[in-house]
C-alpha cells in the first residue's frame, strides 16, 4: 500500500558558511527508516531525484536530499570541487544532524548514492562506520576502469597547474545527457532543467574526482556495512565492471550486486517507465527485507549474490567515455551488521 506523504525545502549553512538548499519526502505515518541521497556529479536533489524522493516516501521511507556546495539549488561556484572531502563533510553535518532528531533517533539509517553519490556514500560509511545500516549504489563512482585511467603523467602535468587554474572549463567530454539517459522525452526534460551543470568539468574538480575514486579503488576491502548495488550492463559512464569490483572486494558480509542486461547509466531516471518501476521494486524490497523487522537490523545473516546477464555469461569488452562524467546515545551501533 501506498503512504501519503509532504514534501518539504529548506535552506541551511554549513561550516564554511555557505548556504546550502535541502530537501525532504515525509511519510504522513511513522517512516519505515530514513534514507539519504547523495546525488551525481553535476545533477540536484529536488527535480532530478524527485523520482526517488517520491517513491521511497510512497513506500513509508523518509527521504533526505541535500544539494552540494556548487549544485543545484545551492550557492556556490558551479560545480567547482574544491575538496572533495568538503561534500562529504557538508552531507555527513547536515544528515546525522537530521538522525538525532528525537522522532528519528530509533530509526534506521540508510545511504542512497548514484554515480558520483556513491562515492559519497561509501566515503560517509569510512568516516563513521557503525552509524548507516546500509546503502543503495546506483552506478557509483567508486573504482576508475582501466580502460579510462589517465597515465600517470598527464596526472602528474594537471596536478602542476591545478593551484593556479583550479576552475579552469579544460577538460573535454562528449556529452553525457546523450548516453546515460535512454528514454527520449525524460532526456529532453534533463538537457532543458537549468539546476543541472551541462558545460565542461573544471580542472580541480575532475582531479578531485579522479583522486577520489582511486583512493576508493585501493580502500575497497574497507567497506563493511551492508549494501545493494545496481548498474545498468549497457551502462558507458561507468563500467559495470566497477560494480563488480565493489561487490567481490568489501569485507561486507551482507551484500547483492545486481546487473540489468540493456540498462543505461541513469537506470532510475533515464530508463522508460516498466524498467524504472523494476529497479525501483528491487530497490524497496532490499529495504523492506532490512527494516520489516526491527530485529533484523542487528542481525548479520550470508550474503545474496544476485548477478543478472542476458545470457549467462560476460559481455565482450566496450569502450568508454573518458572519466570525468561519473568515472569511467541516539547512535544505532549494533545495527551497523545489516541483514538479509
Amino acid at each position: 500500500m501506498k503512504s501519503e506523504f509532504q514534501y518539504h525545502e529548506d535552506y541551511i549553512k554549513n561550516s564554511r558558511g555557505v548556504e546550502l538548499f535541502a530537501c525532504r519526502w515525509i511519510p504522513s505515518s511513522s517512516p519505515k527508516a530514513l534514507v539519504f541521497l547523495c546525488h551525481g556529479y553535476g545533477m540536484e536533489c529536488s527535480d532530478s531525484m524527485r523520482e526517488c524522493g517520491v517513491r521511497l516516501a510512497s513506500a513509508g521511507y523518509a527521504v533526505f536530499g541535500m544539494d552540494y556546495e556548487g549544485h543545484g539549488r545551492s550557492m556556490g561556484a558551479r560545480c567547482y570541487i574544491k575538496k572533495f572531502e568538503n561534500i562529504v563533510n557538508d552531507c555527513y553535518d547536515y544528515y546525522t544532524s537530521i538522525c538525532a532528531q528525537e522522532e528519528y533517533m530509533e530509526k534506521g539509517r540508510f545511504l542512497y548514492g548514484e554515480s558520483m553519490g556513491g562515492a559519497v556514500t561509501l566515503l560517509l560509511h569510512k568516516k563513521d562506520p557503525s552509524f548507516w545500516n546500509g546503502a543503495i549504489l546506483v552506478a557509483p563512482m567508486c573504482k576508475i576502469s582501466e580502460k579510462v585511467k589517465p597515465h600517470p603523467v598527464v596526472i602528474n602535468l594537471l596536478t602542476r597547474v591545478e593551484e593556479m587554474i583550479p576552475k579552469w572549463k579544460i577538460v573535454p567530454t562528449k556529452n553525457v545527457i546523450n548516453v546515460a539517459f535512454k528514454d527520449l522525452a525524460k532526456r529532453e526534460k534533463v538537457k532543458n532543467n537549468k539546476l543541472i551543470y551541462q558545460d565542461k568539468p573544471r580542472l580541480k574538480t575532475a582531479l578531485e574526482m579522479l583522486r577520489t575514486s582511486m583512493n576508493l579503488e585501493d580502500s575497497l576491502d574497507e567497506i563493511t556495512m551492508p549494501f545493494f548495488v545496481l548498474h545498468g550492463e549497457a551502462d558507458i559512464v561507468t563500467d559495470p565492471e566497477i560494480s563488480k569490483a565493489l561487490y567481490e572486494k568489501a569485507s561486507s558480509r551482507d551484500k547483492t550486486l545486481k546487473l540489468y542486461p540493456g540498462m543505461w547509466h541513469a537506470l532510475t531516471s533515464g530508463e522508460p517507465d516498466y524498467n524504472v518501476d523494476l529497479v525501483f521494486a528491487d530497490i524497496t524490497n532490499w529495504l523492506d527485507r532490512r527494516t520489516d523487522d526491527p530485529a533484523s537490523l542487528s542481525v548479520t545473516a550470508s550474503v545474496e549474490r544476485d548477478i543478472v546477464t542476458s545470457n549467462g555469461k560476460r559481455r565482450a569488452k566496450r569502450s568508454y567515455l573518458n572519466l570525468l562524467c561519473g568515472l569511467n546515545g541516539g547512535r544505532l551501533a549494533p545495527r551497523s551488521g545489516g541483514a538479509m
